[in-house]
């Protein structure tokens, strides 16, 4: 079962005027204005409909729909950890971050988290824990990112991709919890990350 999915649609609203809706237990989806307005290169599509919120008001959403992604903290030992410092084009910057990556086309959670610490660290895992889930931007997203602790691992040859300038860092717990202090951990993930692993 999909550890991101949320409850189901539990009735059917009746058609009436041409309108489609479906009633949740939170609210009711009105898919009069469903209306695709953008599809990205990772097939995340900006989608604008109109949603009764459980008081009653209606609101008109634009939300990105997201095939979601997996995080991965790559344990060296129990005491070091990988971590990244990778370039951000959108915010021109370099940031730490855990690595992490978005799920491919019939990939599964787990799937993309082996193939993102090699592609990312160059080191394959031996063990992949479940630590939990995180929901980023939900104010605008339905992103949700798995995050599974590392464990095992085992140098792997693996190209680079073109478009990530990554460089590759050992940090202990306590190393961590400096950057963090000095305010240089500002990744939202990463946070989340290593406050599942105990090291925040």
């Amino acid at each position: 079962m999909d550890p991101c999915r949320g409850s189901s649609a539990v009735e059917r609203c009746p058609e009436k005027a041409g309108v489609a809706c479906s009633t949740h237990a939170l609210g009711t989806i009105l898919f009069m204005k469903n209306k695709t307005v953008f599809k990205g290169r990772t097939e995340s599509t900006l989608v604008v409909k109109k949603v009764r919120l459980p008081n009653g008001y209606v609101v008109t959403l634009e939300t990105i729909k997201h095939r979601g992604a997996a995080l991965i903290v790559p344990f060296l030992t129990k005491d070091k950890v990988i971590l990244l410092k990778q370039y951000r084009p959108v915010i021109d910057s370099y940031i730490y971050e855990l690595p992490a990556g978005t799920i491919d086309k019939n990939e599964s959670p787990l799937s993309c988290a082996r193939r993102e610490i090699v592609e990312e660290t160059g080191f394959s895992a031996g063990k992949l824990t479940y630590l939990g889930k995180i929901f980023p931007v939900p104010g605008y997203s339905t992103e949700c990112i798995r995050i599974y602790k590392a464990e095992r691992l085992a140098k792997k040859e693996h190209k680079a991709e073109a478009d990530e300038v990554i460089e590759s860092y050992v940090f202990t717990r306590s190393g961590i919890r400096k950057l963090f202090k000095a305010g240089k951990i500002v990744d939202a993930k990463t946070i989340a990350a290593f406050a599942l692993t105990g090291w925040l």
